[in-house]
């Protein structure tokens, strides 16, 4: 069974295709890294699989039923999705690391974002930081590690290192590998061709809205 699968979907926004008959399967564990032009539908892809956005044709399934059957604030907490351009709320980084738990009404875990801020090489004073002073970088860092104080089934990640210098996207690339390597489904839109090879099973090239290929690297 697949985890989730697109069949001849497509997507116009004001009378213009933007992607037309997709038809993917994701298989549990998959780590798909996506490339292709800009403008050829990537973050559209992300966005119909985080059920953000309807597709006016086709249809989406996730664990064998369909998509508009989910509510979708459920399907999010198991489907996440990680901006190029990160959005941080509220005034403070707490702010925003405290609000997963507060939509799930659970307790702030001090250990699990004291263990994410380590993987990440973030010092925790960083919590009380107003987000209007962080750099590109550290917005990019701070809303993944809020997507990941808890664990989803599938993390959609749009271009996520594009801010970060070297050595902060070696970090983010080895704790992604090691989400994967614990069964996190991962789709990872990138523009760096050296990095959608590095740890995928398979490369996936959209042009011009379509599905170029599909090819196995692993």
């Amino acid at each position: 069974m697949s985890l989730l699968e697109l069949e001849n979907v497509s997507f116009e926004n004001d009378g213009e295709t933007i992607l037309e008959n997709i038809s993917v399967k994701i298989e549990p564990g998959d780590y798909i890294s996506i490339v292709g032009p800009s403008g050829s539908g990537k973050s559209t892809f992300l966005k119909l699989c985080s059920h953000l956005i309807n597709p006016t044709n086709g249809e989406i399934t996730y664990r064998d039923k369909k998509f508009i059957d989910y509510n979708p604030t459920e399907l999010r907490k198991t489907i996440t999705y990680c901006f190029q351009t990160p959005y941080l709320f509220g005034i403070t980084v707490m702010d925003n690391i405290k609000f997963p738990f507060t939509i799930r009404k659970l307790a702030f875990d001090k250990d699990r974002v004291d263990e994410l801020f380590s993987l990440f090489h973030i010092t925790t004073d960083f919590l009380s930081k107003d987000v209007a002073n962080l750099s590109g970088g550290e917005k990019q860092r701070i809303a993944l590690i809020r997507s990941l104080l808890f664990k989803p089934e599938i993390l959609l990640l749009d271009e996520i290192t594009s801010a970060l210098d070297e050595d902060n996207t070696k970090i983010v690339e080895t704790v992604i590998e090691s989400l994967n390597k614990e069964g996190v489904t991962v789709l990872f839109v990138t523009h760096d061709s050296e990095q959608s090879r590095k740890y995928a099973n398979r490369l996936l090239t959209i042009e011009r809205g379509k599905i170029k290929s599909l090819e196995a690297l692993k």
